[in-house]
């Protein structure tokens, strides 16, 4: 299984931009897709944005559609989210996930976003 570990959380303004990082190591990392969850207090894990293998095909949650971008450096077994025009409401623990589309079986132990009005 490949091993994840996210970084790049924080606290930001309303109106602010962060930049998530994934770093993988172990597995297969060029052959898996990518993806990125959230889990805000109190709600279940929700879908943010996914990542084909070899970076073609992406996709968004509709909330988050325009504002963040989904990316992958596959020499560096790196993913990234970059999130702009934050909202309050975009405020959570934000997951890494390896595997395949619908399956992600390998998952980042998380780091938090914290958006300020």
């Amino acid at each position: 299984q490949v091993q994840l570990v996210e970084s790049g959380g924080g606290l930001v303004q309303a109106g602010g931009s962060l930049r998530l990082s994934c770093s993988a190591s172990g597995g297969t990392f060029s052959s898996s897709a990518m993806g990125w969850f959230r889990q805000a207090p109190g709600k279940e894990r929700e879908f943010v944005a996914a990542i084909g293998w070899f970076g073609g095909s992406t996709f968004y949650a509709d909330s988050v559609k325009g504002r963040f971008t989904i990316s992958r450096d596959n020499a560096k077994n790196t993913v990234y989210l970059q999130m702009n025009s934050l909202k309050p409401e975009d405020t959570a623990v934000y997951y890494c996930a390896a595997g395949r589309f619908g399956d992600f079986g390998s998952w980042g132990q998380g780091t938090q976003v914290t958006v300020s009005s």
